[in-house]
């Protein structure tokens, strides 16, 4: 008999036990009458049998007590099946979750949710403050390495243009190119070009290109911006940084064997030191520039233009000093030779008054050798010699007889030379020193000249006499040694000492620094002002000074209110005709501000070094917090996994089949009720597809069959069923199917809950 239903099955079970309760009570009145052969089986005799034989009251009752207590017992199993089979796909479903939940953290998926369902599930609230606290810590640790990024790329960026500064700080062009491709290359840049300003009015002042830069190599351009036009000029005027993210297509294009494009910024930066512009930089880029590249720029545009002025500074104090130096001695020397000619002069001159005889041998030793004229003392030109003519650029003798001496001397000079020539006149003192004369183009000749009065034998005036040596040459050194030595005077510190060390000469710069009185310095030293801990550096290198050779370089020094300041210069010695040393002279530059700022930067290296260290112990201590979350990870998993072998064993344990498939079909779980209602073993089905417990004619015919063995997710979920399944000797037996899903890893997996409806009377 079959039974399609579990109310069916009750009843059937309840007429079992009332057709037994009935069996018994017939057995029971049978054995009654048997037992009695006396009672001949009628009504009454019945009834004589139940009064006799209380007993059988008892199976009376059983006929109605047995089928009820059979019902309250199938009612009781099955409402324990249901609540079972409940519990098991909840845990089933929270495991689930749970498994997904750990693994999506493991991925640093933080923006997956676990729904607590209670107030009680402390392991969801510890896997949600897990997440929360790792999601929090990576984006710490994102924000921190960005920082430390930054910092780190400002670092080594500033000590490599440190490096490329002090190397190539003796040629403008070298480093121009040095500096505009490192900074391109070192921000990201595609294009650059190093602007140096020439001219000192604001009127001829330019800005050319030295160093141009494109598309990794370098580049040759020749291009001038007037002070004030475009961007550059603007930027020079502005002195301050230009950065603009949206440039116009006309404004630069970058061309390359590829193909042509036009940057999408520029950021245009003014190379400003001592409130002196000395250039700009300029710099395109495809990408857009953050604020820290901008920022290091600037900085990067700060030292390069403090070099300059250095580079500058020192370029023109070497050169005015080999100048000076050059000029010194030749000057030297001709004021040696002039001295020698005076004497001879005088000599010459003393040897004819005492010896008229020997005056024609003197006279054209002179005239060969000195610059000669004869005046009347009107100023008329009675006489002048071949060196005169020669000199002042005339042919003969009849150019200049009977001119005045007038013409011979600038008009400037006019007035200082009518007081010199009446005092002539009157027979005063002779004339003797300096004097420029203008030859026939307008040309200056400056001559070392003598005039002196001729006497007659009353004591008279009767002419006067000219003597000269040219020293064009040597007074034009001269002047431009003078205007070399007001220079550095207007722009370097410059001291003179003598071999001990004592100040003899100095010039405004050095009051200005040093910030002594004049009266004061006179009685200072070198030795005073070079800092206490350097003295005994200085000794030695002052002991090379006083053996005669030159030093250049930078020290320490306190001023008067015991300042420190840095200096750079040059300690020169110069020799007097002899090859004694003279004098030694010092020509140098405050680098204060230079100083501090390298100063600075070694502190803030320090400091980089520091805060890198207090970086590697949170990164310690990060690694054992991460170690104590995998840790705590770990033994989470540990229980998860004793709730999934629990949950697994309590299906093994369950009374009803219970098979689970894959995403693919394949049975991956086979309890041992499915074992023991199917006849296959464990090792038979595991790996295998479905369809091998379902008949042919079953799949075509049944729906639900079907589209729980086919692909996809297209199954017949959460309803019970009544489906013919096939045991291993290939009989087909009813049962009832309940099909359920759940999602392990993104993929899904069913599982079958299978009871027999198929019962044996005996």
């Amino acid at each position: 008999m079959k039974i399609h239903s579990f109310r069916e099955r009750t009843i059937q079970a309840m007429i079992l036990g009332l057709i037994s309760a009935f069996f018994i009570l017939i057995s029971g009145i049978v054995i009654t009458f048997i037992t009695d052969v006396n009672e001949i089986f009628t009504f009454s005799s019945l009834i004589h049998v139940f009064i006799s034989q209380p007993i059988l009251w008892i199976f009376v009752f059983l006929v109605f007590a047995i089928p009820y207590i059979i019902y309250l017992i199938y009612r009781n199993f099955y409402n324990q099946i249901e609540q079972k089979q409940k519990f098991l796909e909840d845990e089933y479903s929270k495991s689930s979750k749970i498994t997904e939940f750990i693994l999506n953290i493991i991925r640093q998926d933080f923006t997956s949710i676990y729904e607590i369902d209670n107030q009680n599930d402390k392991l969801g609230k510890a896997l949600i403050e897990l997440r929360d606290t790792l999601k929090l810590n990576l984006e710490n640790d994102g924000k921190r390495r960005k920082e430390d990024e930054i910092r780190n790329w400002n670092v080594e960026g500033l000590a490599k243009f440190g490096d490329i500064l002090r190397k190539d700080n003796d040629n403008i062009n070298s480093l121009g190119y040095n500096v505009i491709h490192e900074l391109t290359n070192y921000i990201g840049g595609i294009q650059g070009g190093f602007y140096l300003l020439n001219g000192q009015n604001e009127d001829d002042r330019t800005f050319e290109l030295i160093a141009f830069y494109a598309y990794g190599r370098k580049k040759f351009a020749d291009k001038q911006i007037k002070w004030g036009k475009g961007l550059i000029g603007t930027c020079a005027i502005e002195r301050k940084t230009t950065y603009i993210n949206d440039l116009p297509d006309t404004y630069i294009s970058v061309t390359s064997g590829l193909g042509k494009a036009n940057p999408k910024c520029v950021v245009i930066s003014p190379l400003i030191a001592n409130d002196e512009i000395f250039g700009i930089i300029e710099i395109a880029s495809f990408k857009s520039l953050e604020k820290h590249e901008i920022n290091f720029v600037e900085k990067v545009a700060e030292n390069t233009a403090s070099i300059l002025s250095t580079v500058k500074m020192n370029m023109q104090t070497a050169r005015l000093l080999e100048e000076s130096k050059a000029q010194s001695q030749a000057l030297i020397s001709q004021e040696e030779e002039m001295r020698q000619n005076l004497e001879e002069l005088q000599a010459t001159q003393e040897e004819a008054s005492r010896q008229s005889e020997r005056f024609l041998r003197l006279e054209t030793t002179v005239n060969h050798t000195m610059v000669r004229a004869e005046y009347a003392t009107d100023g008329t030109l009675i006489y002048a010699n071949t060196r005169f003519l020669k000199k002042l650029e005339y042919s003969s003798n009849a150019d200049v007889e009977g001119k005045h001496i007038s013409m011979f001397i600038a008009k400037k000079d006019d007035e200082w030379f009518k007081r010199i020539w009446n005092n002539l006149q009157t027979g005063g003192r002779h004339f003797e020193g300096y004097m420029k004369h203008i030859t026939r183009t307008g040309k200056d000749l400056w001559t070392m000249a003598t005039y002196t009065c001729i006497r007659d034998e009353n004591d008279q005036v009767e002419r006067i006499l000219f003597l000269a040596l040219d020293t064009t040459e040597h007074k034009q050194l001269s002047l431009n040694l003078e205007g070399i030595i007001e220079a550095v005077n207007r722009s370097s510190i410059k001291i003179e000492f003598d071999i001990n060390g004592n100040i003899r000469e100095f010039n405004e710069p050095f009051i200005y620094l040093f910030k002594y009185q004049e009266k004061e310095v006179t009685r200072l030293t070198i030795f005073d002002l070079i800092d206490s801990l350097e003295v005994e550096f200085f000794n030695k290198k002052w002991e090379s000074l006083v053996g005669g050779m030159n030093f250049h370089g930078q020290f320490k020094v306190k001023t008067k209110t015991d300042e420190e300041k840095w200096i750079r210069g040059a300690f020169s010695v110069v020799f007097d005709m002899y090859g004694d040393i003279e004098k030694i002279v010092f020509i140098g530059n405050d680098m204060t501000n230079e100083k501090l700022m390298e100063i600075e930067s070694k502190k803030q290296n320090e400091i980089f070094k520091k805060q890198e260290k207090q970086l590697r112990e949170s990164e310690k201590e990060l690694n054992k917090k991460l170690k104590a979350a995998k840790l705590e990870m770990q033994e989470q998993f540990k229980e998860i996994e004793r709730i999934n072998i629990r949950n697994e064993r309590t299906l093994e344990g369950a009374l009803d089949a219970i098979i689970t498939t894959s995403y693919d079909n394949k049975i991956i779980f086979f309890n041992q009720a499915a074992v023991n209602l199917l006849k296959y073993s464990k090792n038979e089905v595991m790996g295998k597809d479905v369809d091998m417990l379902f008949a042919a004619k079953t799949i075509d015919k049944d729906e639900f069959v079907r589209r729980y063995i086919g692909p996809g997710d297209n199954k017949i979920i959460g309803k019970r069923k009544e489906v013919m399944i096939k045991t291993k000797d290939g009989n087909e037996i009813p049962v009832f199917v309940l099909l359920s899903k759940a999602q392990v890893e993104k993929e899904n997996t069913y599982t079958a809950f299978i009871q027999s409806i198929e019962i044996e009377l005996v």
